[in-house]
Protein backbone atom coordinates (compact mmCIF):
# COMPACT_ATOMS: atom_id res chain seq x y z
CA UNK A 1 0.00 0.00 0.00
CA UNK A 2 2.53 2.63 1.18
CA UNK A 3 4.76 1.58 -2.30
CA UNK A 4 1.53 2.95 -4.13
CA UNK A 5 0.76 5.87 -2.07
CA UNK A 6 4.48 7.19 -2.90
CA UNK A 7 4.42 7.41 -6.78
CA UNK A 8 0.10 8.71 -6.33
CA UNK A 9 1.60 11.43 -4.00
CA UNK A 10 4.62 12.51 -6.05
CA UNK A 11 2.19 12.78 -9.22
CA UNK A 12 -0.68 15.50 -6.93
CA UNK A 13 2.83 17.61 -5.94
CA UNK A 14 3.69 17.65 -9.25
CA UNK A 15 -0.02 19.26 -10.61
CA UNK A 16 -0.06 21.71 -7.76
CA UNK A 17 3.57 22.75 -8.70
CA UNK A 18 2.51 23.20 -11.95
CA UNK A 19 -0.52 25.21 -11.76
CA UNK A 20 1.08 27.35 -8.46
CA UNK A 21 -1.61 25.65 -5.58
CA UNK A 22 1.47 24.41 -4.08
CA UNK A 23 3.36 27.64 -3.71
CA UNK A 24 1.86 30.00 -0.78
CA UNK A 25 4.45 32.68 -1.92
CA UNK A 26 2.88 36.04 -2.53
CA UNK A 27 3.15 37.76 -5.83
CA UNK A 28 5.59 40.76 -6.24
CA UNK A 29 3.59 43.79 -5.65
CA UNK A 30 2.80 45.55 -8.91
CA UNK A 31 5.08 48.45 -9.54
CA UNK A 32 3.71 52.41 -10.36
CA UNK A 33 6.01 55.24 -11.61
CA UNK A 34 3.28 58.19 -11.33
CA UNK A 35 5.51 61.35 -13.40
CA UNK A 36 4.32 64.88 -12.41
CA UNK A 37 5.19 67.61 -14.58
CA UNK A 38 7.13 70.78 -13.83
CA UNK A 39 5.72 73.80 -11.99
CA UNK A 40 3.46 76.03 -14.29
CA UNK A 41 0.08 77.86 -13.87
CA UNK A 42 -0.63 80.01 -11.80
CA UNK A 43 -1.35 78.64 -7.69
CA UNK A 44 -3.84 75.98 -7.40
CA UNK A 45 -3.92 74.99 -11.24
CA UNK A 46 -1.90 72.57 -12.73
CA UNK A 47 -0.25 71.24 -9.27
CA UNK A 48 1.05 67.67 -11.20
CA UNK A 49 3.42 67.28 -7.88
CA UNK A 50 0.54 67.95 -5.50
CA UNK A 51 -1.83 65.83 -7.44
CA UNK A 52 0.74 62.26 -7.75
CA UNK A 53 1.54 62.83 -4.16
CA UNK A 54 -2.21 62.78 -3.16
CA UNK A 55 -2.30 59.85 -5.29
CA UNK A 56 0.26 58.13 -3.68
CA UNK A 57 -0.92 58.65 -0.42
CA UNK A 58 -4.42 57.38 -1.66
CA UNK A 59 -3.14 54.16 -2.78
CA UNK A 60 -0.69 53.30 0.09
CA UNK A 61 -3.33 50.72 1.73
CA UNK A 62 -3.89 48.92 -1.60
CA UNK A 63 -2.48 45.64 -1.13
CA UNK A 64 -0.22 44.31 -4.01
CA UNK A 65 1.24 47.56 -5.33
CA UNK A 66 3.97 49.95 -4.78
CA UNK A 67 4.11 53.94 -6.11
CA UNK A 68 6.79 55.78 -7.04
CA UNK A 69 6.70 59.45 -7.77
CA UNK A 70 9.04 61.38 -10.10
CA UNK A 71 8.72 65.01 -9.98
CA UNK A 72 9.77 67.83 -12.33
CA UNK A 73 8.56 65.63 -15.49
CA UNK A 74 10.79 62.68 -15.57
CA UNK A 75 12.95 60.40 -13.18
CA UNK A 76 16.69 61.46 -12.87
CA UNK A 77 19.65 60.57 -10.75
CA UNK A 78 23.00 62.86 -10.24
CA UNK A 79 26.09 61.99 -12.67
CA UNK A 80 28.64 63.99 -11.04
CA UNK A 81 27.37 67.15 -11.24
CA UNK A 82 24.95 67.30 -13.54
CA UNK A 83 21.18 65.63 -13.70
CA UNK A 84 20.58 62.94 -16.10
CA UNK A 85 17.36 60.54 -17.10
CA UNK A 86 17.06 57.75 -14.50
CA UNK A 87 16.37 54.80 -16.82
CA UNK A 88 16.60 52.60 -13.83
CA UNK A 89 13.21 53.85 -12.52
CA UNK A 90 11.75 51.69 -15.24
CA UNK A 91 13.14 48.69 -14.72
CA UNK A 92 10.07 45.73 -13.60
CA UNK A 93 8.09 48.93 -14.41
CA UNK A 94 3.88 47.57 -14.51
CA UNK A 95 2.13 50.76 -15.40
CA UNK A 96 3.28 54.46 -15.81
CA UNK A 97 1.46 57.55 -15.87
CA UNK A 98 2.22 61.36 -16.57
CA UNK A 99 0.67 64.39 -15.52
CA UNK A 100 2.34 67.23 -16.55
CA UNK A 101 2.45 69.62 -19.64
CA UNK A 102 2.09 68.56 -22.65
CA UNK A 103 2.43 70.02 -26.84
CA UNK A 104 6.03 70.01 -28.14
CA UNK A 105 7.15 70.49 -24.67
CA UNK A 106 5.43 66.82 -23.30
CA UNK A 107 7.92 64.49 -21.35
CA UNK A 108 7.38 61.47 -23.42
CA UNK A 109 8.53 62.97 -26.60
CA UNK A 110 12.21 64.62 -25.56
CA UNK A 111 14.95 62.82 -26.41
CA UNK A 112 14.80 58.68 -26.78
CA UNK A 113 11.93 58.73 -24.88
CA UNK A 114 8.87 57.99 -27.00
CA UNK A 115 11.28 54.87 -28.22
CA UNK A 116 11.50 54.16 -24.32
CA UNK A 117 7.27 53.71 -24.29
CA UNK A 118 7.40 52.16 -27.43
CA UNK A 119 9.02 49.36 -25.48
CA UNK A 120 7.46 49.47 -22.27
CA UNK A 121 3.93 49.39 -24.60
CA UNK A 122 5.34 45.69 -26.37
CA UNK A 123 6.34 44.92 -22.49
CA UNK A 124 2.40 45.15 -22.12
CA UNK A 125 3.16 47.93 -19.64
CA UNK A 126 -0.08 49.89 -18.52
CA UNK A 127 0.19 53.74 -19.67
CA UNK A 128 -2.07 56.61 -18.40
CA UNK A 129 -2.05 60.10 -19.28
CA UNK A 130 -3.53 62.99 -17.78
CA UNK A 131 -5.54 66.69 -18.66
CA UNK A 132 -2.60 68.66 -20.63
CA UNK A 133 -0.70 65.12 -20.57
CA UNK A 134 -3.11 63.89 -23.58
CA UNK A 135 -1.84 66.97 -25.32
CA UNK A 136 0.58 66.42 -27.93
CA UNK A 137 1.35 67.31 -31.69
CA UNK A 138 -0.42 65.57 -34.69
CA UNK A 139 1.93 63.53 -36.93
CA UNK A 140 4.21 61.27 -35.34
CA UNK A 141 3.88 62.41 -31.40
CA UNK A 142 -0.03 62.05 -32.25
CA UNK A 143 0.20 58.64 -33.70
CA UNK A 144 2.60 57.42 -30.43
CA UNK A 145 -0.32 58.41 -28.22
CA UNK A 146 -3.04 56.15 -30.38
CA UNK A 147 -0.45 53.62 -30.15
CA UNK A 148 -0.20 53.73 -26.42
CA UNK A 149 -3.66 55.08 -24.99
CA UNK A 150 -5.66 55.21 -28.40
CA UNK A 151 -6.41 59.40 -28.64
CA UNK A 152 -4.77 62.35 -27.96
CA UNK A 153 -6.15 65.90 -28.13
CA UNK A 154 -5.02 67.53 -31.48
CA UNK A 155 -4.37 71.41 -31.80
CA UNK A 156 -7.39 73.09 -33.47
CA UNK A 157 -9.34 69.74 -33.65
CA UNK A 158 -9.87 69.42 -29.54
CA UNK A 159 -11.40 72.49 -27.54
CA UNK A 160 -10.37 72.95 -24.14
CA UNK A 161 -13.37 75.27 -22.48
CA UNK A 162 -14.11 75.70 -18.49
CA UNK A 163 -17.19 74.06 -17.94
CA UNK A 164 -19.30 71.55 -15.13
CA UNK A 165 -19.74 68.34 -17.47
CA UNK A 166 -22.22 66.07 -15.36
CA UNK A 167 -21.19 62.63 -15.03
CA UNK A 168 -24.13 60.67 -14.81
CA UNK A 169 -24.25 56.71 -16.26
CA UNK A 170 -21.23 54.98 -16.56
CA UNK A 171 -20.46 51.95 -18.28
CA UNK A 172 -19.84 48.40 -16.71
CA UNK A 173 -16.28 48.19 -15.96
CA UNK A 174 -13.59 47.83 -13.87
CA UNK A 175 -12.54 51.42 -13.62
CA UNK A 176 -16.31 52.69 -12.86
CA UNK A 177 -16.89 50.49 -10.14
CA UNK A 178 -18.02 52.71 -7.21
CA UNK A 179 -18.23 56.00 -9.02
CA UNK A 180 -21.59 57.56 -8.43
CA UNK A 181 -22.53 60.82 -10.78
CA UNK A 182 -20.45 64.00 -9.99
CA UNK A 183 -19.80 67.52 -11.47
CA UNK A 184 -17.06 69.24 -11.18
CA UNK A 185 -15.87 72.74 -13.17
CA UNK A 186 -12.63 72.43 -14.59
CA UNK A 187 -10.93 72.34 -18.04
CA UNK A 188 -12.24 69.23 -19.43
CA UNK A 189 -11.13 68.82 -22.83
CA UNK A 190 -13.61 67.20 -25.59
CA UNK A 191 -13.36 65.96 -29.49
CA UNK A 192 -10.14 63.82 -28.87
CA UNK A 193 -8.84 62.59 -32.24
CA UNK A 194 -8.89 58.67 -31.83
CA UNK A 195 -7.47 55.70 -33.16
CA UNK A 196 -9.42 54.96 -36.46
CA UNK A 197 -12.21 53.10 -35.88
CA UNK A 198 -11.79 53.60 -31.90
CA UNK A 199 -9.90 50.11 -31.73
CA UNK A 200 -9.98 49.41 -28.18
CA UNK A 201 -11.53 52.34 -26.72
CA UNK A 202 -13.60 52.33 -24.30
CA UNK A 203 -15.72 55.96 -23.00
CA UNK A 204 -15.38 56.24 -19.02
CA UNK A 205 -16.83 59.84 -18.61
CA UNK A 206 -19.20 61.08 -21.07
CA UNK A 207 -21.59 64.22 -20.99
CA UNK A 208 -23.05 66.69 -23.54
CA UNK A 209 -21.72 69.95 -23.72
CA UNK A 210 -24.62 72.72 -24.30
CA UNK A 211 -24.36 75.10 -27.39
CA UNK A 212 -22.98 77.86 -25.02
CA UNK A 213 -20.08 75.70 -24.56
CA UNK A 214 -19.59 74.39 -27.92
CA UNK A 215 -19.57 78.05 -28.83
CA UNK A 216 -16.79 79.15 -26.19
CA UNK A 217 -15.02 80.71 -25.99
CA UNK A 218 -12.25 77.90 -25.20
CA UNK A 219 -9.26 78.22 -22.63
CA UNK A 220 -7.06 78.56 -25.92
CA UNK A 221 -7.60 79.39 -29.16
CA UNK A 222 -10.52 81.34 -27.79
CA UNK A 223 -12.76 80.03 -31.20
CA UNK A 224 -15.19 78.73 -31.53
CA UNK A 225 -14.26 76.10 -34.35
CA UNK A 226 -16.88 75.20 -36.99
CA UNK A 227 -16.74 71.44 -36.34
CA UNK A 228 -17.33 71.87 -32.82
CA UNK A 229 -20.20 74.36 -33.14
CA UNK A 230 -21.40 71.61 -36.25
CA UNK A 231 -21.36 68.52 -33.80
CA UNK A 232 -24.81 69.95 -31.51
CA UNK A 233 -26.07 67.85 -29.19
CA UNK A 234 -23.13 65.41 -29.24
CA UNK A 235 -22.10 63.12 -26.28
CA UNK A 236 -18.53 63.63 -25.82
CA UNK A 237 -15.69 61.91 -24.22
CA UNK A 238 -13.98 63.31 -21.22
CA UNK A 239 -12.07 60.37 -19.94
CA UNK A 240 -11.31 56.92 -21.76
CA UNK A 241 -9.67 53.61 -21.16
CA UNK A 242 -7.71 51.18 -24.00
CA UNK A 243 -7.03 48.04 -24.77
CA UNK A 244 -4.14 47.61 -26.95
CA UNK A 245 -3.28 45.00 -29.19
CA UNK A 246 0.18 44.43 -27.50
CA UNK A 247 -1.77 43.69 -24.30
CA UNK A 248 -1.33 46.25 -22.47
CA UNK A 249 -3.64 49.06 -21.10
CA UNK A 250 -3.85 52.97 -21.04
CA UNK A 251 -6.19 55.83 -19.99
CA UNK A 252 -6.63 59.16 -20.59
CA UNK A 253 -8.28 61.63 -18.40
CA UNK A 254 -8.76 65.57 -19.61
CA UNK A 255 -9.45 67.19 -16.28
CA UNK A 256 -7.47 67.71 -13.22
CA UNK A 257 -6.63 71.34 -14.35
CA UNK A 258 -7.59 72.84 -10.67
CA UNK A 259 -6.26 71.03 -8.15
CA UNK A 260 -9.67 71.44 -5.57
CA UNK A 261 -11.16 69.17 -7.50
CA UNK A 262 -9.36 66.20 -6.47
CA UNK A 263 -11.28 66.74 -3.72
CA UNK A 264 -14.39 65.13 -4.59
CA UNK A 265 -14.12 61.11 -4.34
CA UNK A 266 -15.67 60.22 -7.30
CA UNK A 267 -13.39 62.13 -9.24
CA UNK A 268 -10.51 60.63 -7.28
CA UNK A 269 -12.08 57.45 -7.25
CA UNK A 270 -12.38 57.42 -10.97
CA UNK A 271 -8.83 58.01 -11.72
CA UNK A 272 -7.42 55.61 -8.73
CA UNK A 273 -9.21 52.84 -10.25
CA UNK A 274 -7.91 53.38 -13.49
CA UNK A 275 -4.09 53.35 -12.04
CA UNK A 276 -4.77 49.79 -10.69
CA UNK A 277 -6.78 48.94 -13.65
CA UNK A 278 -3.73 49.73 -16.10
CA UNK A 279 -1.14 47.89 -13.64
CA UNK A 280 -3.39 44.79 -13.77
CA UNK A 281 -4.55 44.48 -10.44
CA UNK A 282 -8.19 43.93 -9.90
CA UNK A 283 -10.41 47.12 -8.51
CA UNK A 284 -12.53 46.70 -5.90
CA UNK A 285 -15.98 45.98 -6.38
CA UNK A 286 -16.69 49.23 -4.68
CA UNK A 287 -13.50 51.30 -6.34
CA UNK A 288 -10.34 52.40 -4.66
CA UNK A 289 -11.99 54.00 -1.29
CA UNK A 290 -9.67 56.93 0.05
CA UNK A 291 -10.25 59.65 2.50
CA UNK A 292 -7.31 62.21 2.51
CA UNK A 293 -7.47 64.58 5.21
CA UNK A 294 -8.14 68.69 4.74
CA UNK A 295 -4.08 68.65 4.90
CA UNK A 296 -3.39 65.99 2.16
CA UNK A 297 -5.83 68.03 -0.30
CA UNK A 298 -3.43 70.97 -0.27
CA UNK A 299 -0.06 69.42 0.94
CA UNK A 300 2.98 70.05 -1.69
CA UNK A 301 1.70 72.67 -4.01
CA UNK A 302 4.58 74.37 -5.55
CA UNK A 303 5.48 77.50 -4.65
CA UNK A 304 4.38 79.94 -7.66
CA UNK A 305 4.49 83.73 -7.97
Amino acid sequence: MKSLLKPLLAVVVAVLAATGCASTKPAAPKKVLLIAGRPSHPPGMHEFRAGMLLFQKCLEQVPGITVQVASNGWPTRLEGDKRVDDASAFDGIDAVVIYADGGGGHPALQGNRTQLFDELARRGVGLGFAHYGVEVPKGDPGAAMQRWVGGYYEHMFSVNPMWKPEFKEFPKHPVTRGVKPFATHDEWYFNMRWVPGGQGVTPILTATPDDKVRRGPYVYPKGPYDHIVADSGRTETMMWVCERPDGGRGFGFTGGHTHQNWSDPNQRKVLLNAVLWISKLPVPKDGVNSTPSETDLVANQDPKK
